[in-house]
């Protein structure tokens, strides 16, 4: 596991936005982030779930949250700018983004592929990311150091037999990011880095390998370490890198 150990309040007065915050990976980090004090901004597309995640934070006595309904399948790039003009009106501004929604797709050859699985797969995937990062970066440019959090996987670094377009859309996610992070490095105080989180439990995992047991793998709160290192001030200067949650 990432070895990280947060200090209290570590993301104290910053704003950050999760996508897929409503189950998995992003809920855990939608908890967590508001345990260690920021304004967690719960993005989906079930609203069910994401007032399920506010519930929980409100419960718990962490920072408020706020939620955003958004269906990355059908978002236009202006969807996104009103993403950007609620989140300028509301909190002045973003510290950090969280790229965790995804979609799993086939398991098959890409001699069996399906043309109209494959574009959904990469536009939520790797399409939508870009469209919401370039309406974001206006905010992030303003904030005193404020990270980006790409999520990618194993077969985003050595493609596989059968994983399709989940592969493909994630070492273009990697490339995405690689670019960003050379195109920001100088010019502003934007980070943007890629985890890898491994092998976890959560619903996508249990979807990929439905043989395997799921209690061999740790639970999403598990693997938080390295998104809080990355979302605050510690990792100030850290771009460009890819790292493993496991």
């Amino acid at each position: 596991m990432f070895d990280y150990t947060a200090p209290e309040q570590l993301l104290n007065d910053r704003v950050i936005l999760i996508t897929g915050a409503g189950d998995g990976i992003g809920r855990a980090a939608a908890i967590d982030t508001a345990r260690l004090g920021a304004t967690v901004i719960l993005l989906g597309r079930t609203l069910e779930k994401l007032e399920a995640v506010y519930d929980e934070i409100e419960n718990a006595g962490y920072a408020q949250a706020a939620i955003y309904p958004l269906d990355l399948r059908t978002a236009t790039d202006e969807d996104y700018i009103s993403l950007a003009q609620v989140i300028e009106d509301e909190f002045g501004g973003l510290d950090g983004l969280v790229h965790n929604a995804s979609i799993l797709g086939q398991r098959t050859p890409l001699s069996n592929y399906e043309s109209r699985t494959w574009n959904l797969v990469m536009h939520i995937n790797a399409t939508a990311p870009f469209m919401m990062t370039q309406a974001l970066l206006p905010l992030l440019e303003v904030s005193k150091d404020a990270s980006i959090i790409f999520t990618s996987s194993g077969v985003g670094a050595q493609g596989k037999a059968y994983w399709g377009a989940y592969s493909v859309s994630k070492f273009a996610t990697e490339g995405m990011a690689q670019v960003l992070a050379d195109e920001t490095e100088n010019t502003s105080k934007i980070r943007v880095n890629i985890v890898d989180p491994g092998a976890t439990r959560t619903s996508m995992r249990a979807q990929a390998y439905p043989g395997e047991n799921p209690l061999q793998n740790p639970l999403p709160k598990d693997i938080m370490p390295v998104y809080q290192y990355l979302l605050g001030p510690d990792s100030i200067g850290i771009t460009g890198q890819r790292f493993k949650a496991q």
